[in-house]
């Protein structure tokens, strides 16, 4: 499996970590707004973290706006949002030698620059 980052072009944060890779990183880059994320893609992601709520953002506006953070969410609904519109996956997640890495943390980030660096 090909080293990979998933993220979104319009997204700020994620422009700005994607800057600050090391140059020779070979990552294949996947916009998710441009190229939804497949439920086989998805399913990867899940055997890599074991939960689709690790994969799932509550900072995505439309959580709030659809009254989620109100519900108790099962992991089939977390699932379930994430196939429906890519603002639910939280951003970035890379994939770098079978382990994966989600979300923009600075922990998550120091992480991510250390596996590419071991390239």
């Amino acid at each position: 499996m090909a080293n990979k980052i998933y993220y979104l072009a319009s997204c700020d944060t994620c422009r700005k970590i994607i800057k600050s890779l090391p140059k020779d990183h070979n990552l294949v880059f996947h916009d998710i707004k441009q190229d939804p994320i497949t439920a086989e893609e998805l399913e990867a992601m899940y055997a890599l973290s074991g939960s689709y709520e690790a994969l799932f953002s509550k900072k995505a506006q439309l959580y709030k706006s659809m009254g989620l953070k109100d519900k108790s969410l099962t992991e089939e609904d977390f699932k379930k949002y994430i196939l429906e519109h890519y603002t639910f996956i939280s951003r970035p997640v890379f994939i770098i030698d079978g382990k994966i890495y989600i979300g923009n943390s600075q922990q998550n980030i120091l992480q991510v620059m250390k596996a590419l660096e071991n390239k």
